[in-house]
């Protein structure tokens, strides 16, 4: 039994592992990215490397996602921000009768499941959305937004920044428990008193 549609046009990268029930056609998914179960990515998008992109999401025309994204469940992108069924006449539309509207998200930015992405936005470097968000306009680089419609909530600390001001915190605040103790500097010192402290 068949439990995969990918079309003959879509473009593969290296070590790409794809769920059953997929439907993929004229896109490009780059290396070492997994596809969940019941994801539907459409032409014309582009999925990154290292991304992972899980169960029940669509990924329609239009849709730039760049490398090392997590894109959870559930998620929806847009590409029409006044979709309609028919043209004037009353016709069905086809797709002379209207424009794809892109988006992108960039490198890094983690996207929370049961979130709507809405068309002509930018999702920036390392952002995360929240889950269950609306977002509506763009969010900047390394930024927490959430909500109906999204909203910033805080910035995203430098992780390498943090961990060296809480290292030199922590070194400050030992040196200042030593001097109150009375203790030598030095970690490795076997005197009766650091032996005995229970501290």
């Amino acid at each position: 039994m068949q439990h995969k549609r990918i079309a003959p046009d879509v473009r593969l990268g290296l070590n790409v592992k794809i769920a059953d029930f997929v439907n993929l056609y004229g896109c490009e998914i780059g290396d070492n990215t997994k596809i969940g179960p019941f994801v539907e990515i459409q032409k014309n998008s582009r999925i990154g490397r290292n991304c992972k992109i899980q169960s029940h999401t669509f990924v329609c025309e239009g849709v730039t996602i760049e490398d090392n994204v997590m894109v959870a469940h559930g998620v929806t992108f847009t590409n029409d921000k006044y979709p309609r069924a028919t043209t004037p006449e009353g016709e069905l539309q086809t797709e002379e009768d209207w424009s794809v509207e892109p988006t992108l998200v960039k490198r890094g930015a983690s996207i929370g499941s049961g979130s709507t992405i809405l068309s002509s936005i930018t999702i920036g470097e390392e952002a995360i959305v929240g889950a269950g968000s609306v977002v509506t306009r763009d969010v900047p680089a390394k930024t927490i937004v959430a909500g109906n419609p999204a909203r910033v909530l805080r910035e995203i600390p430098d992780v390498h920044r943090r961990g060296a001001e809480d290292a030199e915190k922590a070194q400050v605040s030992l040196s200042a428990e030593r001097a109150e103790r009375g203790s030598p500097a030095s970690p490795n010192c076997s005197s009766e008193r650091n032996r005995m402290d229970p501290k």
